[in-house]
């Protein structure tokens, strides 16, 4: 589903800074050979992770949900000097394209990746997380939110992508499938937790954005 037309989406991206050649250069190669292309963060959304990135200045971004690493290619662009992002994902097989991608653009000595469930790698993470990027399996958004909310620290921000879901969050909820139903629990959850205050931004298929208090 497109919130916004075909034209309004491009007079945006031309209203928005470019993305770096890398990054161009990874969304073609995903869109070319990689299953579900549209899963990739694109343009308009991956300059508004890079701009919240660069805002906050993190030392620690936590990513749930590689994909082919076009996400953390652009949050990685705002972490401190001595940071670095874990990005994890249970896809092996996409692991050798972000390992290129991430050795292309220069970066590859800040950017661990975990390839395990979300569950098992978070707790053996150590310290406290500035940024967190859930983007993964639509059912665990509030498990996920769960094992991270505690180590945000005050005023560190959790961004939780995909929370319109085309739409379908106003479906009758009896029809609703699993993963519709998690994100609906989802924004739920965080709308009712009183230590994050939240906004949920109607970009691409929508951003959940939880500050925590």
């Amino acid at each position: 589903m497109h919130f916004l037309s075909p034209d309004l989406d491009a007079y945006a991206e031309r209203h928005t800074v470019e993305e770096p050649a890398v990054l161009r250069e990874l969304a073609e190669e995903t869109r070319a050979s990689v299953e579900l292309p549209n899963m990739l963060s694109g343009h308009l959304q991956g300059r508004f992770l890079s701009m919240i990135s660069q805002l906050i200045v993190p030392k620690c971004i936590l990513e749930i949900g590689t994909y082919t690493g076009y996400s953390a290619l652009c949050l990685v662009e705002g972490l401190a000097t001595d940071g670095v992002l874990h990005t994890i994902d249970i896809n092996t097989r996409l692991a050798g394209i972000v390992d290129k991608y991430l050795r292309k653009a220069g970066v590859h000595d800040r950017v661990h990746q975990h390839l395990a469930p979300a569950v098992d790698v978070i707790p053996r993470i150590e310290g406290t997380f500035d940024l967190v990027f859930i983007d993964a399996d639509k059912p665990n958004y509030s498990n996920y939110f769960d094992l991270v909310v505690d180590r945000v620290r005050p005023g560190g921000v959790i961004i939780a992508d995909n929370v319109l879901w085309s739409g379908k969050v106003l479906d009758d909820p009896a029809k609703q499938d699993n993963e519709t139903r998690g994100l609906v629990a989802y924004a739920s959850k965080v709308k009712g937790d009183p230590r994050v205050e939240n906004m949920l931004l109607p970009l691409r298929d929508g951003l959940l954005i939880s500050r925590r208090k």
